[in-house]
């Protein structure tokens, strides 16, 4: 990828790993995080929920940004390992796996792909009957708590996080847009709201993304979600991790 610039937009915390891993391939790398990790407007519901892990028979987590809020929220309240020991844990995503292992906590149930439909059907009818704690984002898909529902399960949802757009990366944006210079060949997007807050990056800054920039998703629902906004993913990763990401870049970046 000599010669090739790529816009990174995950969060500031995450993005190492992928930028290290393009500028190793040769490219030429900027980061603008289109998303910033808070706390949830209350942590109230998982700290209730964590208190009372002996009513879950399943853990389900759906990223590593919810496993970093589970580690703090344990440690606020002096849980350790040793309360999870009842509890079944799923995690979407091998970076989510790897998380929870730091943590002391074994992962039953990992879907081949990094998508909710594909956990659903790993747990098969393993929930049904039984009781679950979902942790994710504050706004998300309902995909698995529809799913396992439908499938006999009690699922209780308790926000670890919310994801907010970086007042700096506005006026990154427009630097880099409105500047009249040379744009990213191809930009990656690591979930749907990296998407959908790119886009509302872009209209605050009063800019509009390069016709000739192309788009690089982690999986089919952030593809999915690159088409409603009128944007066709250049190319997939597959696997769904940053593996998969980087060599899709390379993919959507050889014949520029």
């Amino acid at each position: 990828m000599q010669g090739r610039t790529v816009l990174v937009t995950r969060a500031r915390h995450q993005a190492g790993r992928l930028s290290e891993e393009l500028r190793e391939r040769g490219a030429e790398v900027i980061e603008i995080p289109a998303i910033e990790i808070v706390p949830p407007k209350s942590y109230e519901p998982l700290d209730a929920a964590l208190r009372n892990l002996s009513q879950y028979r399943w853990l389900i987590l759906t990223s590593a940004n919810a496993v970093e809020a589970l580690r703090g929220r344990t440690a606020a309240a002096g849980i350790d390992a040793a309360a999870f020991a009842g509890v079944e844990i799923a995690a979407v995503g091998s970076a989510t796996a790897r998380a929870l292992e730091e943590l002391g906590l074994r992962v039953a149930v990992t879907p081949e792909e990094y998508v909710a439909e594909s956990l659903v059907e790993a747990l098969g009818e393993r929930t049904r009957g039984q009781r679950v704690l979902l942790a994710r984002a504050a706004v998300a898909r309902d995909a698995i708590p529809d799913a396992l529902r439908a499938g006999g399960a009690a699922v209780d949802v308790a926000d670890a996080y919310r994801t907010v757009i970086p007042e700096d990366s506005v006026t990154a944006i427009r630097t880099i847009f409105a500047a009249g210079g040379r744009a990213p060949d191809a930009v990656t997007f690591t979930s749907s709201s990296t998407v959908t807050n790119f886009g509302s990056l872009l209209r605050e800054a009063g800019v509009v993304a390069p016709a000739g920039m192309r788009a690089v998703s982690i999986g089919p629902v952030t593809s999915r979600t690159l088409r409603e906004q009128g944007w066709e993913a250049a190319a997939e990763a597959d696997p769904h991790d940053l593996g998969g990401l980087v060599e899709a870049v390379i993919r959507a970046v050889k014949d520029v």
